[in-house]
């Protein structure tokens, strides 16, 4: 794709020109705009509809470097937002509600009324947990129920847990977590495991991970905490079963959803939504957008390789801008 001066879509009125957008203000987007601001590139930053990303529903964060003692996620998401503050970043509360990456330079606008012209831009949107819907599940949010066992598995040593999912990613993560738990039911919908083979023979010989073939979670139970978990076995046939486990902690593990949908038309993206970027590089197909985060990373998703892919992405931009000069 060129950067010819191309007749834009988006709403006429008022509008601002900025050298450097970011979109997203999770780890990946804070620490673009540190460094964007940093390198004089005068950031603005676009919060979206949840400042701070997923990271704000985390309640203990203990293995990102630099915080000895653990952390909230709103706490750590507030000391990067300060920081980014500190150099200078325009942190805006707003929602992008449509880009156009056919013409230079972009255009994007904001809550549908504001068009913002930049000459580079960072997409740091990230990814959203799948969930399983239920109502348990918000209730018990960082109280026991957690998208990430990396992230939390920690505080469940010793104790029993449950992971929901039957891919790779599933278990993955339960075959960590019965490097640390006392013990783990693996939850599969199907009567059988959709991970690699090698996936499954990694389950298959751990010895405290117990399969739940053709079980549906029905509820998350507690007081105040995640205490256990009341499933269905065989849903809908005869001899349907409901049947109730004791775990401290509930793991979702049925993938993650790239928030890449309103900009795809774009940006080139994987079958799965994430986004592709160039090889060692946070570089996308157009000239000038740069991806970092969980948006374009399928394999950790976590909040330090989210940091570090911010900082490349802001260091790229800066490399653009100059060679542009």
């Amino acid at each position: 794709m060129n950067l010819e001066e191309k007749k834009s879509t988006t709403p006429e009125g008022d509008i601002e020109r900025v050298k450097c957008l970011i979109i997203g203000s999770g780890p990946a987007g804070y620490t673009a705009a540190i460094y964007a601001a940093r390198a004089n590139l005068s950031p603005v930053l676009i919060e979206g509809l949840q400042p701070g990303g997923q990271l704000t529903t985390t309640t203990e964060i203990d293995n990102f470097p630099g915080y000895p003692d653990g952390v909230t996620g709103v706490e750590m998401m507030a000391d990067l937002k300060k920081q980014a503050e500190r150099f200078g970043t325009d942190c805006r509360w707003g929602i992008v509600t449509e880009v156009d990456f056919s013409s230079y330079p972009h255009k994007v606008v904001v809550d549908g009324n504001k068009t913002i012209e930049a000459e580079s831009v960072i997409l740091g949107t990230g990814a959203t947990a799948k969930y399983l819907g239920l109502e348990s599940e918000t209730t018990y949010a960082g109280s026991g129920v957690s998208a990430c066992a990396t992230c939390d598995g920690f505080f469940y040593r010793g104790k029993d847990v449950a992971v929901v999912g039957g891919g790779d990613t599933a278990a993955e993560e339960a075959t960590y977590l019965a490097g640390l738990c006392n013990k783990v039911y693996l939850i599969v919908r199907k009567p059988y495991l959709r991970a690699s083979k090698a996936m499954q023979d990694r389950v298959n010989r751990t010895k405290n991970i117990e399969v739940l073939y053709e079980h549906n979670t029905k509820e998350i139970t507690g007081d105040g905490v995640v205490q256990g978990a009341t499933l269905i076995k065989r849903l809908g046939e005869e001899d349907e079963q409901e049947v109730k486990i004791s775990v401290d902690g509930f793991f979702l593990a049925i993938g993650h959803t790239p928030n890449s949908d309103f900009f795809k038309q774009y940006v080139t993206t994987d079958e799965n939504g994430y986004v592709v970027t160039e090889p060692d590089s946070t570089r996308t197909n157009v000239p000038g957008v740069f991806a970092c985060g969980d948006l374009k990373d399928s394999v950790y998703r976590q909040a330090i390789t989210s940091a570090g892919s911010g900082c490349m992405a802001a260091m790229d931009a800066e490399k653009f801008l100059a060679e542009r000069e």
